[in-house]
């Protein structure tokens, strides 16, 4: 364990930025994983409406550095591209 007052500080401030990572990641897998529920169901209109909560959720997350900015732009693309292919709605 760190003996010196610095260390000691830098040990603190770690696990608060820990905490931190681990609420930002854990509400953007809980995002991630409803929205690929609703894909899955082919709920167009539901997953379509939760797209901007994710994004927030992706760029908060990214913003804090709990995720790499790439690794946000991928999860944004993919998702979004799913939610596009799903079966837009008729025109009558």
């Amino acid at each position: 364990m760190a003996r010196h007052k610095s260390a000691i500080r830098q040990h603190r401030r770690s696990l608060r930025n820990k905490a931190v990572n681990t609420q930002s990641k854990s509400t953007l897998r809980t995002h991630m994983r409803k929205i690929r529920e609703a894909i899955e169901a082919k709920d167009r209109e539901g997953s379509v409406k939760m797209l901007p909560g994710l994004f927030k959720a992706i760029d908060t997350s990214v913003k804090k550095g709990a995720i790499k900015k790439n690794t946000g732009s991928r999860y944004k693309s993919r998702l979004s591209r799913q939610v596009a292919l799903l079966n837009p709605p008729t025109a009558k």
